[in-house]
């Protein structure tokens, strides 16, 4: 019972800080670009974010599993805060260059953020589910996940109607206050050494020796590449620059994409069902990816000048902004699914003893994908259009799919 009402403080304040996560993207995303900040400058804005998630799975698991999840947690709430709060005060006057590398430091501290508290709630789940009970845990799993997903995509829709409503420094300091008291309360009520391990852990453990963790890593670089390379900077600036949407559609749109995708994300246990654990799910993985490497190259079709003459003969119902939203929703939905199943597959080959280890060894993974794609996201968009960013995404799908063929679908890892 205790790590139950644990592992529901550690969910509360995590869903308080995906808020702010997904309205700080959006915020920092539009913002600049009406200040006319081309892609490349607009990608750079996020690579340190996306680079100090790698070094911060890298270390905050081992951080986690010696000084427990409660100070990691609360580590990542903290400098949130000063990120926002730094964020809100950028000099006026200063040069292009300047506010990018003053914008790139402060994201940096809450990529560093983001990733603490994403692997505390990650490694939290384990702690409060039985090892033999495989379909709580996906479903639990699943739940987190897709909440997560949903809430940062509401953040999406936040950060866009206070950049409206309020502008740009006052919307910063309101999420700065907001998170500051979901930090103190949750930092009274956790437990101490919730996470702990009861031994010495070993600096050397922060690296995966499970195959298994290893092949569904690598796997996990090029399947969020494949989506961030278009989602990051290629679709909003597309959507805004080609189809004249307002900042309130842009964000409305990425925050719908966004929470159906994490809709999606806890509802696969509904259907998809795993009483063999890991090697069915691992089969899953393969079939599903399979599926999802069609819809970015349908998309990247659809969009083409080629494909817009070819569609029209067969439909003027079929224009490019119709194909591009139902293809990206589509896209959503597959995606979702192949998401949720990796994310279970990692709890599931991860041992208990060393759980946050594996989890940040593998988010650290999750992240390389993320700066790959963010950095290749603005400089496909600018050098050759969104129809590139999607037939890159076809082809880190395909990547993705190739590196789950060697996980076992034959009995099961645990």
């Amino acid at each position: 019972m205790a790590d139950i009402r644990s592992y529901s403080i550690v969910t509360a304040s995590y869903w308080g800080f995906t808020l702010t996560d997904g309205a700080l993207r959006m915020l920092v995303l539009l913002h600049f670009h009406s200040l006319g900040f081309n892609p490349v400058d607009l990608a750079f804005l996020f690579i340190l974010y996306e680079i100090m998630g790698v070094i911060t799975n890298l270390f905050g698991g081992w951080l986690g599993a010696k000084y427990g999840l409660k100070i990691t947690l609360y580590s990542g709430l903290f400098l949130q805060i000063v990120a926002l709060t730094v964020l809100a005060y950028l000099p006026e006057g200063f040069t292009v260059a300047m506010s990018i590398f003053y914008v790139m430091a402060s994201q940096a501290l809450s990529g560093i953020a983001k990733d603490l508290t994403k692997m505390s709630s990650k490694s939290a789940i384990k702690f409060v589910v039985a090892e033999d009970n495989q379909s709580t845990l996906f479903r639990w799993v699943s739940i987190l996940t897709g909440s997560k997903n949903a809430l940062k995509g509401a953040g999406f829709f936040v950060g866009a109607f206070l950049l409206q409503s309020l502008g740009f420094k006052d919307a910063l300091l309101s999420m700065a206050v907001c998170l500051a008291f979901v930090l103190v309360v949750g930092f009274m009520l956790l437990d101490q050494g919730f996470g702990k391990l009861n031994r010495k852990v070993k600096f050397r453990e922060i690296f995966s020796k499970s195959r298994e963790i290893n092949y569904l890593s690598a796997a996990r670089v090029f399947l969020f590449c494949s989506r961030d390379v278009w989602f990051v900077v290629g679709v909003p600036v597309f959507l805004v620059s080609n189809f004249d949407w307002s900042f309130n559609q842009t964000g409305a749109f990425m925050a719908i994409w966004v929470i159906g995708y994490g809709l999606v994300q806890a509802l696969v246990p509904k259907f998809l069902q795993y009483e063999h654990g890991t090697m069915s799910a691992a089969l899953s993985a393969k079939i599903w990816g399979s599926v999802l490497c069609v819809f970015p190259a349908l998309i990247a079709f659809g969009i083409s000048d080629f494909g817009q003459s070819f569609l029209h003969d067969l439909s003027p119902d079929l224009n490019p902004s119709n194909w591009l939203i139902g293809g990206l929703i589509l896209f959503g939905i597959i995606f979702a699914i192949n998401s949720a199943i990796h994310s279970y597959l990692i709890v599931g080959y991860a041992n208990r003893e060393s759980v946050s280890l594996n989890i940040g060894f593998y988010y650290m993974a999750n992240a390389i994908g993320r700066v790959l794609g963010t950095f290749l996201s603005g400089l496909i968009y600018q050098l050759y259009g969104l129809s590139a960013c999607l037939i890159t995404s076809t082809v880190m799908v395909i990547l993705a799919v190739a590196l789950t063929l060697p996980l076992n679908h034959q009995r099961k890892v645990s």
